[in-house]
């Protein structure tokens, strides 16, 4: 079964490649047939870096590197006057991503990039592919990215606390309540996951979901809904979905815009603990902040990563921070561990040990003391 194209990345690349076969408009015809060969050999999966995934690259991809090398070009154009991205210096490399990094070089509204490391990224790919498309030629080209930043800032999100979360659920409409509630308890990837969620992948009288692998990003998985199988259940029979309908099928972008609409009015313009103000409240935020719920619950680490998709264990202080985390460990949590009873059992020991030492002291000075008062 193919995933569902939420942002129409395949339809926008294809027209977009029709409209441009012959040439890339408003940069140079060189830099435009580069560019070209290079979307193109993605989209088959050749020349691809040793370093990289082999493969055709996604339509999400493809869209990502044409956007972003079509403006790093337009730059370079206007910047150096080079007709041929192939002659750019290192020095010159260095200069441009270092203006975009500490905010000299702006965008068009006057902003700061808010993800230079991305167009960093882009243009090493290029490069190497344009190292390896010579290096076929009898043609050694260095690596002149070899030295760029690639340094990442973790990105600000809305931390929301459990009662911020019911806040917004009562003045949400009914089904933006099932959503909230929803996202909060699985915790699944959105948009991704989320919209490609069917009502044939809930299990168990809706107390189970199934994540499937074609539709998630690492591995798919069978998660259990803990809160939330009553109010999902009565909004698929309110809304008479069957099997194959998906479950949530809202644009993704009118999704973000309601929420922020809905966090604004309810929890107003501050900025959370992670950074990000409440009325910039998207619905991935939630995969956040269902981490932050999860964590303190789960009792081992693997169990939290199969839940959420994860394969390395650092994804969970990304995603947590460890927001609204407070030390739980209590008489009982010991006793149910033999070797914490062992351990509980050796310190109290040598706590009786240090009294009865005590004691022996007190007794000896006390006696010292009397015989020498008879002398």
């Amino acid at each position: 079964m193919e995933k569902k194209d939420v942002y129409k990345h395949k339809e926008r690349y294809l027209k977009w490649m029709e409209e441009n076969l012959n040439g890339i408009k408003n940069i140079s015809v060189i830099n435009s047939s580069l560019i070209l060969s290079y979307l193109s050999d993605m989209q088959k999966g050749l020349n691809i870096s040793a370093k990289s995934k082999k493969g055709a690259r996604s339509y999400t991809r493809l869209n990502n590197i044409r956007q972003r090398m079509i403006f790093l070009i337009k730059k370079f154009e206007a910047i150096y006057n080079l007709e041929e991205v192939s002659r750019i210096e290192e020095e010159q490399l260095h200069d441009f991503f270092n203006k975009i990094r500490n905010g000299t070089l702006k965008r068009v509204d006057g902003k700061v990039y808010q993800d230079p490391v991305n167009f960093v990224k882009i243009f090493k790919a290029f490069w190497h592919w344009h190292q390896k498309v010579n290096r076929k030629k009898g043609v050694n080209i260095d690596d002149i990215t070899i030295d760029l930043d690639t340094s990442v800032e973790k990105p600000k999100w809305v931390y929301l606390t459990e009662e911020q979360i019911m806040t917004l659920c009562k003045r949400a409409p009914f089904e933006y309540k099932v959503l909230i509630t929803f996202l909060y308890d699985a915790g699944v990837r959105a948009p991704g996951e989320l919209l490609n969620l069917k009502i044939s992948d809930f299990y168990n009288d809706f107390k189970e979901v199934h994540i499937r692998d074609e539709i998630s990003k690492t591995f798919g998985r069978r998660i259990k809904l803990m809160f939330c199988s009553k109010l999902v259940k009565e909004y698929v029979n309110k809304r008479g979905l069957s099997k194959e309908d998906y479950i949530f099928s809202m644009s993704p972008f009118t999704i973000n815009h309601n929420l922020q609409k809905l966090a604004e009015k309810t929890l107003g313009t501050e900025r959370s603990l992670a950074g990000q103000k409440y009325s910039e409240l998207t619905m991935y935020d939630f995969r956040h902040c269902s981490c932050c719920y999860w964590l303190p619950k789960y009792k081992s680490e693997s169990g939290l990563k199969y839940r959420f998709g994860w394969k390395k264990s650092e994804r969970i202080y990304y995603y947590s921070e460890m927001l609204g985390m407070q030390d739980t460990i209590s008489d009982e949590d010991l006793l149910q561990d033999t070797s914490s009873m062992l351990f509980k059992s050796k310190v109290n020991k040598i706590y009786i040990d240090n009294k009865l030492q005590e004691s022996r002291l007190d007794f000896l000075e006390e006696k010292i003391k009397k015989l020498t008062q008879e002398e």
